[in-house]
Parts: structure tokens; sequence; C-alpha cells
């Protein structure tokens, strides 16, 4: 009975998280397109058969559906949720009523209406951190080392107590928690730290060390430190506009790591067994609710990034397809051609089938 409590528990944090951060996306799209005149025929949360739904004043059609692992927005004159074109419909549509589909928008409105999903999981994800930050206040620790810890690289390398660290590699250092996310990615090869020692520069190099530690959500994972302790950490109240410059700047420091894992990853210098399905996503979701409130929203503004940016890559199906579509349109001045949309759309397909099919079997390898 307690595995069957359980699995509910973590089905229903499943749908709670994804679902948020998939209505945000499509919100975005949404909203976008009904600025830009466009009529929306369907708006769902999941794939697949209709679970439950209304029809609004303007005859959109607002559904949960069965398969909850997306959703979409169907507007006039789509063939599919993919919003490829109904090329018949569209043919045979009065002059009058053209005007109100997405396909007949000149384009930088369809530009518009496909970046605004992404856009809108970035904005929330800067949001709920302007939320922590304007809450519990703004950490704020310089980048100075407080205290070196034994038997690691930076006990090794020499560095003291008191060394301010004012770049690693070409990256400047900012404050203490700029040190973490700049060799979070770096695997095992050697780092340059410029540092500041009694009002001299010199630099040290040192290799990060992989150690094992808990995620906060209960799970092993191992990352690379450099083995050094801040001095004290104080919380300062900062004003909007300073929240949300520095919601903004993790935000990209979140995209920007996310991309140098993926490059090692299709390089072979990291290995593609830690990407997360369903499976893992899920099992997240339920350790987050099985936390407190805070925790969610952070594993909430983490997945929002992740699907904001994974959306913009260049693959057919997903808004990155689509915009290179309508790059290629304004570089040419004419769409490209049917025939070559439509193998693009089934060349996304297939390689976003192989890529669930793959971290669904990592998911489920981890089990076993």
């Amino acid at each position: 009975m307690e595995h069957f409590t359980n699995l509910l528990h973590t089905l229903w944090s499943f749908f709670v998280v994804l679902s948020s951060i998939v209505f945000i996306h499509e919100f975005g799209h949404y909203i976008v397109a009904k600025l830009c005149g466009v009529r929306i025929v369907a708006f769902s949360i999941g794939f697949g058969k209709e679970i439950f739904g209304w029809n609004d004043r303007s005859g959109t059609r607002w559904k949960f559906s069965l398969l909850p692992l997306g959703g979409y927005v169907k507007m006039y004159g789509d063939a599919s949720a993919a919003s490829t074109a109904d090329e018949d419909a569209l043919e045979n549509m009065p002059l009058e009523e053209r005007k109100y589909t997405f396909h007949y928008k000149p384009l930088p409105k369809k530009m518009a209406i496909v970046v605004a999903g992404p856009v809108s999981n970035f904005l929330l994800t800067i949001t709920v951190f302007t939320y922590f930050i304007l809450t519990t206040g703004l950490p704020s620790a310089d980048p100075v080392v407080g205290e070196i810890m034994p038997d690691t690289p930076a006990a090794e390398s020499g560095l003291k107590p008191g060394d301010r660290i004012l770049k690693i590699n070409e990256d400047v250092v900012t404050s203490f928690n700029d040190i973490p996310y700049l060799v979070s990615t770096n695997l095992g090869t050697p780092v340059t730290l410029l540092v500041k020692r009694d009002n001299a520069e010199q630099e040290i190099t040192l290799t990060p060390k992989e150690v094992e530690s808990d995620d906060g959500l209960g799970n092993k994972v191992k990352h690379p430190v450099i083995g050094i302790k801040s001095q004290d950490i104080k919380y300062q109240d900062v004003g909007l506009a300073n929240a949300v410059g520095e919601s903004t700047r993790r935000t990209y420091l979140i995209c920007a790591s996310t991309m140098k894992v993926l490059g090692q990853m299709i390089t072979g210098q990291r290995s593609a067994a830690a990407l997360k399905g369903p499976v893992g996503i899920a099992q997240l979701s339920g350790q987050a609710t099985g936390k407190d409130f805070h925790t969610v929203l952070w594993l909430i503004a983490l997945l929002s990034a992740n699907l904001g940016l994974v959306n913009l890559f260049p693959i057919p199906l997903l808004d990155g397809g689509h915009l290179a579509y309508y790059v290629a349109e304004a570089l040419r001045g004419r769409p490209l051609a049917q025939k070559v949309q439509e193998y693009g759309f089934k060349l996304g397909f297939v390689m976003l089938t192989m890529l669930m099919a793959f971290t669904l079997i990592n998911d489920i390898a981890k089990f076993l």
C-alpha cells in the first residue's frame, strides 16, 4: 500500500510541476498570438485524447489531455498540434478569414509568436529567483577564500585564506557564488585562477576534483570542487531592479552551463547517462513536493529555464525549428518548399522520439 501511495504522490507531483511549466510556455504563445490577431482553436495541457475541457467566449477549447508530457496551442489554420499548415483548408478559406490564421501573418509576427513560449519560460525562472531574493535577501560574499579544505586541489595548489579570486580562466569572478558555477562543468582539466594576495596579483593553476554529495533531495550527485569555503555570507536587502538583474544573470548561468554540458555529451567528453527523461523528472518532482514549497519553486525554475533553452534548438517540431524556417524565409525572400518543411518535421519527430526513448531507458536503468 505504501508503494502505491508513493507512486500516486510521484505521479501527481510530476503532473503539477510539468503542467505549471508547460502552461507558462504555451500561454506565452497564446497571449502573443492573440495580440497579433490570431484565432486560437485549442489550448491543451497534454497530448492525445481529451480528458476534460471547456470553451471560452472566443471559441477556444481549453483542455487537459491524456498524455501529460507537454502541451500545445492550436491556431486557426493549423493541421496539427505541431502548427503545421492545413494547406487544403487555407487554400479554400475566404480571404477575410485568412487574416485570423497564423500562417498568413507577417513574418515578424510569426517569429514573435514562436519565440514567446521559450521567453515565457525564462521569465518564469527570473520571476521565481526574484521572489527568493526579495524574500530572503541577496547572498553576499566577496570572492575571498575563507577556509582551505584539507586534501583538496586548493590545498595542494598553495591557495591561502584571504586570497581574492579575480578570474577563473577568462571569466571574471564578482562574488563567491560565481565560483561553483564556473567550475561546475569542469571534467578534470586544469583551470587558472587569477588571485590577489597582499596587493599583488598572481596565477595559480589547479585541477578541480570530482566529489559526490547530496543534491538536497536525497540523491547522490557528482560535481567538481576546488576545496574552498567562503568567509561569512551575509544576506542583503535589495530593490526590485537589483533582484531582477541578479535573477537574470543566474538564469543565464544555468543556460550556459546546460549548453556546455550538452556539448560535452555530444563530443563524448561526458557520459549522457545523466540525462533525465519523464521518469527522472517525475522522481525529482516527488522528492521536491515532499520537502517544501520553496523546493518545488526552485525545481520549477530550473526545469523552466532548461525547457526554454531546449525549445530554442533548431530542431523541426520545436520552436527553434520553426524559427530556423522563418530565418531561412527572411534570407531567401520566400518560404522553404513545402516538401522540405515536411521532411524536416518528420526528421524532427524521429530525433525527438529517439531522445525520449534514450532518456527513458536511462531513467529505467537507474532503478535496475
